[in-house]
């Protein structure tokens, strides 16, 4: 079966960048979260999005906005989505045909879409002068895009080099975040809203999991001439005793 990754030190560096990706975003998300002020900051209830405002405290989205260190959710959010794209291409071989391509062009999509939730808040001004609706479709893209990845990696795993475990924990891991997807989104349009961060985050997580996943399998594969040489083993010719001339081939 044909590899649809590449090989060589870019490659391994394009792995190392999808392994880091999501780590970088989930301490910046902690340290973020931690410095939120009054009201207190809920997971569950709040809007993951609601991390990267800016400025003064403000009610958007029917929840109060108080991040201190919004910019650092921001900045991190177009990191990882520059890490994201970037790890991609390097590591996929797009001369391989379709399925490289597809896979990279999700993670593009996906890149893309946690970039513009960094870029633009999702804010009560973008809401007025119509920014928002690069906020919620970088966002809704991500969702999307992030977890028909995870299950299109995961179905193809063998063609990475992934582990049958990993595999199968890519494909659940897809599957879980686009079911809870619809839940979210049925959440937001009925107006509900309940416990909006839990179901937001069931969407997102399973996205940064799965590159997790992906970079640990990539990284544990990596071909065998491109891991360090064992030290050649060192051959001396035995003697052999008085009156008889050497062994040749023989070795200890």
């Amino acid at each position: 079966m044909r590899p649809i990754v590449r090989s060589g030190a870019g490659a391994r560096l394009g792995a190392v960048l999808l392994f880091a990706g999501p780590l970088v975003s989930w301490v910046a998300e902690f340290v973020t979260a931690a410095a939120w002020q009054h009201p207190h900051y809920s997971p569950f209830h709040n809007w993951v999005s609601h991390l990267g405002l800016t400025g003064p405290s403000q009610v958007a989205f029917g929840q109060v906005g108080n991040s201190p260190l919004g910019a650092v959710m921001d900045i991190d959010w177009v990191l990882y989505g520059v890490l994201l794209i970037v790890g991609a291409l390097l590591v996929f071989d797009l001369r391989q045909g379709a399925l490289p391509i597809a896979i990279v062009v999700l993670a593009i999509l996906s890149g893309v879409g946690v970039a513009l939730v960094g870029i633009f808040q999702g804010s009560n001004a973008d809401v007025a002068n119509g920014l928002i609706a690069f906020h919620t479709s970088g966002a809704q893209g991500v969702m999307l895009a992030g977890n028909t990845m995870a299950i299109v990696v995961g179905v193809n795993g063998a063609r990475i080099g992934l582990s049958r475990g990993r595999r199968v924990a890519s494909i659940v891991l897809g599957t879980v975040g686009l079911v809870a997807f619809a839940v979210f989104m049925a959440d937001v349009f009925t107006g509900w809203a309940w416990n909006i961060g839990m179901f937001e985050r069931a969407v997102i997580y399973p996205i940064m999991i799965g590159h997790v996943l992906l970079a640990r399998g990539l990284l544990a594969a990596w071909p065998a001439e491109h891991r360090r040489p064992a030290d050649p083993v060192s051959r001396r010719i035995v003697g052999a005793g008085p009156g008889r001339g050497p062994r040749p081939g023989a070795v200890r």
